[in-house]
């Protein structure tokens, strides 16, 4: 029996694709999403997704994050499954709290200075936690508003109006 857990999230943002790329797939931005509720501890040669930097389906690195940016919480083990520059990335990692984690941020053009930012989180929480009443349904919950945070982050950096669909 699966305990998959799906959580999705869509926006939409005032800038050109390959201005958000840019953003999305640096580590600046990325901690700019999570902050002040996490930061992610990138190594230093990562610090882009790119094709040059990052080894595609082979692990990165074991990536720290952190509540408020100083308390070690949990541990990325990051691996990038895919990677389509200025369009998609596809991550599936473990966590010490999660069996599988899978991230995929897909980048489309709505307009010539307007771009939607979808995710797709797939995750499953390590036994014994997944077996705790209720344990399921919080860590849906905890990830949706997580997601819903960056997304607006996302919108303010650009300056735009927040406006998004959770599923």
């Amino acid at each position: 029996m699966s305990n998959e857990i799906v959580v999705e999230h869509e926006s939409a943002v005032d800038a050109p694709n390959t201005v958000v790329w840019a953003r999305v797939t640096s580590a600046e931005g990325i901690n700019d999403e999570l902050a002040p509720v996490l930061a992610m501890r990138m190594p230093r040669w990562a610090h882009t997704l790119s094709e040059d930097t990052v080894p595609i389906g082979r692990p990165l690195a074991r990536v720290p994050l952190l509540l408020f940016g100083v308390l070690p919480v949990d541990y990325d083990h990051l691996s990038i499954a895919a990677l389509e520059p200025g369009r998609r990335f596809h991550e599936k990692s473990t966590m010490l709290l999660m069996s599988r984690w899978e991230h995929e941020r897909t980048l489309d053009r709505l307009a010539t200075n307007r771009t939607r930012v979808r995710d797709r989180l797939t995750f499953e929480l390590r036994v014994p936690l997944s077996r705790i009443p209720g344990a399921g349904t919080l860590a849906r919950r905890l990830v949706a508003a997580l997601f819903a945070h960056r997304h607006k982050r996302l919108a303010t950096f650009f300056d735009s109006p927040y406006n998004s669909r959770p599923s």
